[in-house]
Formats: structure tokens, sequence, C-alpha cells
């Protein structure tokens, strides 16, 4: 058997595999609407990782399809170095946001991460983004949707 033939139809049985972080805090609402968008628009490939300030969280993202979850700074610290992307409010950048629960050690994590961020323009914790103001929550979040896939498919060897 050619050698060049076998080595094709390894490469063909080679899964492109990605990892997302979806990061929220307080009842995790942003980060369940999230996550059931991701399931309904992308395929199995897609490893999404809840990761909640607090258990309520956490288990609000894990009833809407996430694939593991984990709770409190520690796990977010670690495996934002972990995953290939992380999603979730931009207030997961900002210190001391969302009554508290974003603790500076958390934002710096995520701030200096390797992964693609794409963050969820929310005003609220005293933070103002300009041009927002005309979205609904729903068009916001199929905004970053569409940014991930768009990540997703230049990425993906079998795309290209």
């Amino acid at each position: 058997m050619n050698l060049l033939f076998c080595l094709e139809n390894i490469v063909r049985l080679v899964v492109f595999f990605m990892k997302i972080a979806i990061i929220d805090g307080q009842g995790g609402g942003i980060g369940k609407r999230l996550i059931e968008k991701i399931r309904k628009a992308t395929p199995d490939s897609l490893e999404i990782i809840a990761l909640g300030t607090n258990s309520i969280a956490t288990f609000g993202m894990m009833k809407a399809g996430a694939s593991k979850g984990a709770t409190g700074e520690n796990s977010i610290v670690v495996q934002a170095n972990k995953v290939d992307v992380i999603m979730g409010p931009i207030a997961i950048l900002i210190a001391n946001s969302i009554m508290g629960e974003i603790t500076p050690q958390i934002a710096y994590a995520i701030g200096n991460s390797e992964a693609l961020k794409i963050l969820i323009p929310v005003n609220k914790c005293r933070t103002k983004i300009p041009g927002i103001q005309n979205k609904t929550m729903n068009q916001l979040l199929d905004d970053a949707i569409e940014e991930l896939l768009i990540y997703y498919n230049t990425n993906n060897p079998e795309k290209n």
C-alpha cells in the first residue's frame, strides 16, 4: 500500500476540535443563551466549557448544553489558557465587576490569555460601550455567534 495514501487517510480521520470557554456570573443568563445559540449553529466538534463564578451560573450553563463545567476563580484562571476561544459579557475583563464576582485574578487571566475573546458588550457595571444602544441582547448574541463561526471556519483545516 502506498505510504502517501495511508497518510492521507489518517489525516482525514483527524477531526478538527475547538475548545470554547463560556464565562459568566450571577445566574449565568448570558452564558446560557450563548451556549444554546452555539449548539444550534455549530457542529459537534466544539467542546463548550461552562465556567461560572458561582455554582448557579455553572449549573444554568450546563443545563443549556455545555460539554463540562467548573466553578470559581481557580477554575477560570486555569482554563483561560487551555481554550481556543473565551466568550462572555465584557465585564469578565473588568476586575470587581458583576457585583464583585470577577476578581482581579480572573480579569488578568482572561485578558492575558492567548485565546480569542468574543465579548458581549453589555452596558452594566458602570461601563458604557458606545454604538450598541440600538441592539437587543439577542442581536448582540447573534453577532457573537457570527464571529465564532467566522473564526471556526477560518481555522478549520477541513474547510481550507
